[in-house]
């Protein structure tokens, strides 16, 4: 698989739930579509380096760390 020019862009397709979902979710954020807050979320996982793989489990701390973030930004109570 070769890589796109630079600048160029790609199609990416998710299920349409998921989209669906998201588009919920972006709902009264500066957010303008589900592709914007996509590319800005795959930026973010990006810039943190390699991903572990899917099979190893996070541990309590991680756990914790995700639910105080997803808290602070109004995802859950």
């Amino acid at each position: 698989m070769s890589a796109p020019e630079s600048g160029g862009k790609v199609t990416l397709k998710i299920p349409a739930e998921l989209y669906a979902k998201l588009s919920e979710m972006i709902d009264g954020t500066g957010f303008r579509s589900v592709t914007e807050f996509a590319v800005y979320v795959l930026r973010d996982v990006a810039a943190g380096g390699k991903l572990e793989p899917k099979a190893q489990s996070i541990g309590q701390v991680e756990l914790d760390a995700i639910r105080t973030r997803l808290r602070a930004l109004g995802y859950i109570e």
